[in-house]
């Protein structure tokens, strides 16, 4: 079994070339053979079918105008089938080739500091990722990566565009690695198995007596029993998930999302369109429907299987049918957490929970989107369970106030709210704006349509600010924002009194240098002694 945190420079799956590159190729040569199939046969045919002595082929005559346009037809009227595959040969080796090269200079080392990966054949480049600076860290297991056993481990590091992927390695040989990484990150030394190599494991089968029929059965049904086995390891998080999401539910909360509002314009726009015979329409807004369909299916089918559970490593998420994907978020990472809630889920009692961690939060489009959304859908009960995950030290009256946050109204829970004259530029949410510190954490409250709470432990704020201009200056009313890493979650109410908001100020920005001061959650692998 090899040790990948050995400090030694170690290659990624054999397999790695096809998944990363191969794929593609495959499906372009696919494309063009499915559309010159009809030029192929029929040159075949020509060539090779037996005829008479007087009926022999003749290029020149037989395939003039639109056939000498044709590539295969040109190939044939100047006589290259010969060189066209021998080029065609080439090709392949060419590619073939250079994916092998490609896996034979990209490799990769663990060392008690740094993640660093080496790649390239023109141009080389050299990323090191600090382990003290891993903010997460995501296992992809793709549908055809899962077909070979491997793969995607994503090393997310604060900072922008500082991710480090390895794709791919053994399912096994990831999980370990995931497992050291993490240990490593927590400023613990020691690293231990966690797991097998498959590469060891195929070794071990093929020495195994038995006929081949007999081992390619036991390789099925070593994936077989992969694609069965849960997203959270029993051995290292709770057996069953503290969330659990109806499928009833997650379809029904996507077709009750905003989405599904775009979508019915999308329809009676084009719907008029083709009535009133304009079918420029069906250009401009079929694609975008089609756009819309795609993320609700995708929405749907990436909270399946979903599981969350506390590790002593951190929150270790799953989800994913065929295409699975388990993120763990190490202690003292989150930012903020924000609880919403849209209009229409609220008679179902439906919320969301989507957080700010350093360089997941930075990721660009629906990956980035997924990885910040740590509740797809849940009660209040399920937003409680989540929350205490991420904060797990929080005070026990921590329940009533995030309570209040989501739900309430006033100065319920200890909140300062916006006064009466914010309905001038609040008009309809201004009895929901409200702020509250306790036991470390800042609640922030606001919205009407979408309901919202925010949850920013003062321990890693950056900044905090109030802000007025003419008219809140002239409503003697300020607004207040907690600036935190960049990501999907905005800390801040539009209206406090004056007052209000400076006291509000003073005491946030006081209370966050003594929990800074004290905070050890992001070395949780250090015991008290310093080891």
């Amino acid at each position: 079994m090899r040790d990948l945190a050995d400090g030694e420079w170690h290659r990624l799956h054999p397999a790695s070339p096809l998944l990363r590159g191969g794929l593609v190729f495959l499906a372009v040569l696919g494309f063009v053979i499915a559309n010159l199939r009809e030029r192929v046969v029929e040159v075949f045919l020509l060539l090779f079918a037996p005829v008479a002595p007087d009926d022999r082929f003749e290029p020149s005559a037989g395939w003039s105008g639109d056939w000498a346009e044709d590539p295969i037809g040109g190939i044939v009227v100047n006589g290259l089938i010969g060189w066209a595959l021998v080029a065609l040969a080439v090709v392949i080796v060419l590619v073939i080739a250079g994916f092998h090269l490609a896996w034979r200079m990209h490799t990769f080392r663990v060392t008690s500091e740094a993640l660093e990966v080496r790649s390239g054949i023109l141009f080389r480049s050299h990323r090191s990722a600090r382990l003290d600076r891993v903010q997460g860290i995501n296992l992809n297991r793709p549908l055809f990566a899962r077909l070979f056993g491997t793969a995607k481990l994503d090393v997310s590091v604060a900072g922008q565009s500082g991710n480090v992927d390895l794709a791919y390695l053994g399912s096994a040989q990831a999980e370990r690695l995931r497992a050291d990484l993490l240990r490593l990150a927590s400023g613990a030394r020691g690293v231990g198995a966690t797991g097998s190599d498959p590469a060891t494991d195929v070794e071990a089968e093929a020495g195994e007596p038995g006929t081949l029929a007999a081992r390619a059965g036991q390789l099925v049904g070593r994936r077989v029993d992969e694609f069965r086995a849960p997203e959270l390891d029993p051995s290292l998080a709770p057996p069953e998930s503290i969330v659990r999401l109806p499928l009833p539910r997650v379809i029904a909360s996507a077709l009750l999302g905003g989405s599904m509002i775009w979508f019915a314009v999308l329809v009676v726009v084009i719907t008029t369109g083709v009535v009133s015979g304009a079918p420029w329409v069906l250009f401009t807004f079929v694609p975008a429907a089609i756009g819309l369909i795609s993320y609700l299916w995708s929405r749907i089918t990436k909270s399946l299987r979903y599981s969350i559970a506390g590790t002593a490593d951190g929150v270790r998420i799953g989800s994913g049918l065929l295409s699975t994907a388990n993120q763990t978020i190490p202690p003292g990472r989150v930012h903020a957490i924000e609880a919403t809630q849209w209009l229409l889920w609220r008679p179902f009692g439906w919320w969301s929970i989507r957080i700010n961690v350093a360089g997941q939060s930075l990721a660009a489009g629906n990956d980035g989107i997924q990885r910040t959304l740590v509740l797809p859908v849940g009660t209040i009960d399920d937003v409680r369970r989540v929350v205490g995950l991420f904060v797990p030290d929080a005070d026990p009256t921590l329940d009533h106030l995030l309570l209040a946050g989501m739900t309430g109204s006033g100065r319920t829970a200890g909140f300062l709210v916006a006064p009466g004259r914010a309905a001038w530029i609040r008009p309809l949410s201004w009895r929901r704006i409200g702020v509250a510190v306790h036991g470390g954490l800042a609640l922030l409250r606001r919205g009407l349509l979408v309901r919202s709470a925010v949850l920013v432990p003062l321990a890693r704020m950056q900044s905090v600010a109030i802000a007025a201009g003419p008219v809140r200056r002239a409503l003697r009313v300020a607004s207040l924002r907690i600036h935190t890493v960049m990501g999907p979650v905005t800390a801040e109410v539009p209206a406090l009194d004056r007052a209000d908001a400076d006291a509000a100020f003073e005491a946030l920005a006081a209370e966050s240098v003594a929990r800074a001061l004290r905070d050890r959650t992001d070395r949780w692998g250090v015991t008290a002694d310093g080891r």
